[in-house]
């Protein structure tokens, strides 16, 4: 598939074992047994960036679904204040996270047009945390990509661990992708990371674009990065064709 593809892209409804949250998804506008992505998105929840990257990869012929991880905490679209939006999103715990994608895929399974046995995950900052928490939870998964999301932290009851600290235990590797400007993720907690995931022997990868801020992906943000995000999402798709995830042409 190119970008010119048809697809099918709506809002959606996410049935979760406490009631339904809501989400959005894209996939081609043909086909069955799609491969799955599953987008977590950043800080900000489900908006128009998060929208944007699931049809990019409809278009690329995934059935790409991503849900609103924050919904019980109420909507955080029009939230500008980041330091609220922080408060929120600890309020979450991974447990639910882990829940709520978990509910995800039950929902896409139920279209008729998932195929469960080609699942990836991507997610961005506070997302890309997740990523690396889901791909040692689910063992379903044939790939991750993680956009420069956290790698340590102090654990508490809501969130007892951190991507470091499942590194030798994930399911499918992962692909990190980080700016090596970023103030928000220091350089060595990078390295401690890789560290972690050599001496698990994880084929999992961590690429460091030097030019590049915190979400450099971010086209809405200033520290939008072209040449880096470009660069990624190129790497992500072929991270994700190297596995069983590739569409069928």
């Amino acid at each position: 598939m190119d970008s010119h593809s048809p697809i099918d892209a709506s809002p959606v409804r996410i049935p979760a074992p406490d009631g339904e949250i809501p989400g959005y998804q894209a996939r081609p506008a043909a086909g069955d047994a799609l491969p799955v992505v599953l987008v977590v998105h950043e800080i900000f929840g489900v908006h128009e960036h998060i929208r944007d990257v699931c049809r990019r990869l409809a278009r690329q012929g995934y059935f790409a679904v991503a849900p609103q991880l924050f919904a019980r905490v109420g909507d955080v679209s029009g939230i500008a204040d980041i330091q609220e939006l922080i408060k929120l999103a600890a309020q979450i715990s991974d447990e639910q996270v882990m829940s709520d994608l978990d509910a995800t895929l039950a929902w896409a399974a139920g279209t008729g047009q998932a195929n469960l046995s080609r699942v990836a995950i991507t997610g961005f900052c506070w997302g890309g945390r997740i990523v690396w928490l889901y791909a040692a939870h689910d063992p379903r998964l044939k790939a991750g990509a993680a956009w420069y999301g956290r790698l340590v932290g102090q654990p508490d009851p809501r969130h007892p661990r951190h991507p470091v600290d499942v590194a030798r235990g994930l399911h499918a590797p992962v692909l990190g992708l980080y700016g090596g400007r970023d103030q928000s993720i220091p350089p060595d907690t990078v390295e401690r990371m890789r560290a972690q995931l050599a001496a698990a022997g994880s084929p999992s990868e961590i690429v460091v674009y030097p030019e590049a801020g915190h979400a450099f992906n971010a086209d809405y943000r200033p520290n939008f990065h072209p040449a880096s995000a470009a660069d990624a999402w190129q790497r992500m798709l072929a991270w994700f064709a190297g596995t069983q995830l590739k569409p069928q042409s």
